[in-house]
């Protein structure tokens, strides 16, 4: 018998041993299926079925939109839980209660009582053999159920109609945003990507959407038509906030506050008033999210990593770094790149190449040379290694300067740790 699993650390390291479509993304296609998660919660006695949950889909916010709501239902004494990922620094970073991510055991204990089954599944059914995203999800549900929450608030992990997270039953669904990303697994078009996302609607159950692009808002509404779900649009049903109380950068975290608002207003809880949900988001910091993590210089840490979160991120430069600066770049071979320089490039004098995620990222090198082939002029250097890169990015910086990283959550951890001044940002994997 394996020995019990002690923290969050080995937690980590037993889930890594399942099929990871974070790590290995090409054997997605033949094995996305929902028979798999669906096994596994039925040997764990369903954990899911006592949940109320909010299901949040879309290309880009649907994390912020996630800890928005959160904070919103927080500020009104609701218990709530938040399953997000993937994680920056820690594993339990992806698993919150009541407003901050778990303690090691916590998480160690869920895995503790999810290693039986997925090791009976494999064995004897290995058919619906779970995937490591799977194995996360059940444990976010393993941990919610134990804790008597009011609300669950899931982050789909890719697409919706196929992801782990749609074995729920949702009180209410949330599709933040659309554009073309993950090509090669959710389709080449708006509409085929759309069609994803919207697979999270079900019967009867209201979808909050976000500002979607036409050709994509066509196949949500259809959808939500066909099962008889109310469909509550931003824009026009719902308006956006004002820049003015919220603590986060960026017009798009506006729309992301406003959706999660919606979601809160569709649970009809008559114990979490518009006034307390509007003072909750109000405190909501978003690390790795256009994150300042110094002011002078002014220190940016962002994941960004699709055409519409590079642009806006290159939106807020130009409001708030006076002076071209230094950009550390990481970007993974299935973005697109043109629309991620054309965006980022003009805004900075110096770029520092890396190479964040190693099974998908462009080399250092490889990006240095796209760079300079575009821009001759700018100071580009290739440095393999993140945290090197990110130690001389810093140094290049001076007071006055502006320092971003940008085009990956990996690189965004790795910035964050090197960069924040805050040691609270810099905890150690064995939480």
């Amino acid at each position: 018998m394996s020995e019990p699993i002690h923290d969050s650390a080995a937690a980590g390291r037993y889930l890594e041993t399942l099929i990871n479509f974070e790590q290995r993304p090409e054997l997605m296609r033949e094995r996305l299926s929902l028979a798999p998660i669906r096994a596994l919660l039925d040997r764990l006695g369903n954990p899911d079925h006592g949940l109320s949950v909010i299901h949040v889909a879309g290309s880009k916010g649907k994390g912020s939109t996630c800890l928005f709501a959160e904070a919103a239902l927080a500020s009104a004494g609701r218990r709530t839980g938040v399953f997000t990922s993937p994680h920056i620094h820690r594993w339990t970073e992806r698993f919150r209660l009541m407003g901050a991510e778990v303690e090691g055991d916590v998480l160690a204990r869920a895995v503790n009582q999810l290693r039986p089954q997925l090791e009976w599944l494999r064995e004897n059914d290995p058919a619906n053999a779970p995937t490591f995203f799977d194995a996360t999800t059940a444990a976010a549900l393993l941990i919610f159920a134990e804790a008597g929450l009011d609300y669950a608030i899931l982050e789909v992990g890719l697409g919706g109609r196929l992801d782990s997270t749609n074995a729920v039953s949702p009180r209410v669904t949330c599709i933040t945003s659309i554009e073309l990303e993950h090509t090669d697994k959710l389709g080449n078009t708006l509409a085929e990507i759309a069609a994803e996302k919207a697979g999270i609607i079900k019967p009867g159950t209201p979808c909050v959407m976000g500002r979607l692009p036409e050709e994509a808002e066509a196949v949500v509404h259809a959808r939500a038509h066909e099962l008889a779900a109310p469909l509550i649009r931003l824009g026009h049903d719902f308006e956006s906030l004002t820049p003015s109380g919220l603590a986060v950068l960026g017009r798009h975290q506006l729309d992301n506050a406003a959706v999660a608002l919606q979601a809160v207003a569709q649970l009809a809880d008559p114990n979490v008033s518009e006034q307390a949900a509007r003072l909750g988001i109000k405190v909501v910091t978003l690390p790795g999210r256009i994150e300042v993590v110094s002011e002078d210089p002014w220190i940016v840490v962002d994941g960004a990593h699709t055409d519409q979160s590079a642009r806006m991120l290159a939106e807020v430069v130009r409001t708030r770094a006076a002076d071209p600066g230094t950009l550390l770049l990481s970007v993974s071979r299935d973005k697109n790149l043109d629309a991620i320089f054309e965006a980022l490039l003009p805004l900075f004098n110096h770029v520092v190449t890396t190479e964040a995620d190693t099974h998908r990222s462009f080399s250092a090198n490889e990006l240095a040379a796209k760079i300079i082939a575009l821009r001759p002029e700018a100071d580009v250097h290739a440095i393999a290694d993140p945290l090197e890169a990110a130690a001389f990015a810093r140094e290049k910086t001076r007071p006055g300067d502006a320092l971003v990283a940008a085009g990956s959550i990996y690189l965004a951890a790795a910035a964050r740790e090197r960069w924040s001044t805050d040691s609270r940002c810099k905890g150690q994997d064995s939480r």
